[in-house]
This record gives structure tokens, sequence and C-alpha cells, in this order.
């Protein structure tokens, strides 16, 4: 089933459930994923869908942490709220040891030997763990294992 059609089939529960603030997260990844169908003229593909709601994603936590440095209470649950809507259509996220895994791999396959390989090893890295992973998580580690070179 694509994504589209569970947003729909979600969509139509929580209109019945008279579940507001869920339906808004839920149109909004819905829209964003047909203005990008348009955009390219062609039906996504799985891995395209998993990059948009990446996308969400960053920009839901992006606000996030604004808000809390802002001292927004209110918008700080509204942020929260989103961000567990989005998660639940999101692929399984990596463990630390999988990415960690990932990135010794990388490391490996680039030959790196110090942080100035640092935009290697991200660049093999993360097409591998795209929508998989947070990218600041996988930056964190790259940064620990290259350090222990």
């Amino acid at each position: 089933m694509s994504l589209l059609t569970t947003l729909n089939e979600d969509m139509k529960t929580a209109m019945k459930a008279r579940e507001k603030e869920k339906l808004t997260v839920i149109r909004m990844l819905k829209a964003s994923l047909q203005n990008e169908q348009i955009k390219i003229g062609t039906a996504l593909s799985d891995e395209e869908e998993v990059i948009i709601l990446s996308r969400e994603m960053k920009q839901r936590k992006d606000s996030l942490h604004e808000f809390e440095k802002a001292n927004r209470e209110d918008l700080v649950e509204k942020a929260k709220f989103e961000i567990s809507i989005v998660e639940h259509y999101m692929p399984k996220q990596l463990s630390e040891e999988e990415i960690k895994t990932i990135v010794a791999g990388a490391i490996e396959e680039t030959d790196a030997l110090s942080m100035k390989d640092f935009g290697k090893v991200m660049g093999v890295v993360m097409p591998k763990v795209r929508g998989k992973a947070d990218g600041n998580q996988v930056n964190a580690v790259v940064k620990q294992l290259l350090q222990n070179k």
C-alpha cells in the first residue's frame, strides 16, 4: 500500500474520530507528497516518499528547537504532537550501533584517515541511512569514529 493511500485512510479515520490536530498534520503530509508528485510529473518511489517525510520531520524538529529556545510551551507541545504523527509514517529508525556499523564500513570503503575525510564519509553514509537516521546523529557518529582514528 502506498503512503498516499495510507494517508487517505488515516485521514478518513481522523475525520470520523474528530481528531482535528491529527487531521491537519496528515493533510500537510499528503499535500507535501502530492506537490512533489506534481513537480516531478510521475508517481513517487518509496525512497522519494521517505525523503519527503524526512524533510517534514526535519522542519518540525527545527521548529521545536526554536520554540524551546523562545520558551513557547504552547507551540512546543504542538510541534511534539506533529513529530509523533510524522514518526508514525517514517521507516523504523536505526539504532546507534547500526549507525556505527554503517559509518565504520564507509570509513573503510573510503580509506578515511582523519577529519579531513569527513565529507567523503558522509557522502557514502547518508544515502544508506536517509530517512532511517537523523542527520545530526550520523554527523556525531562520523566525527566520533574519525577522531578515534
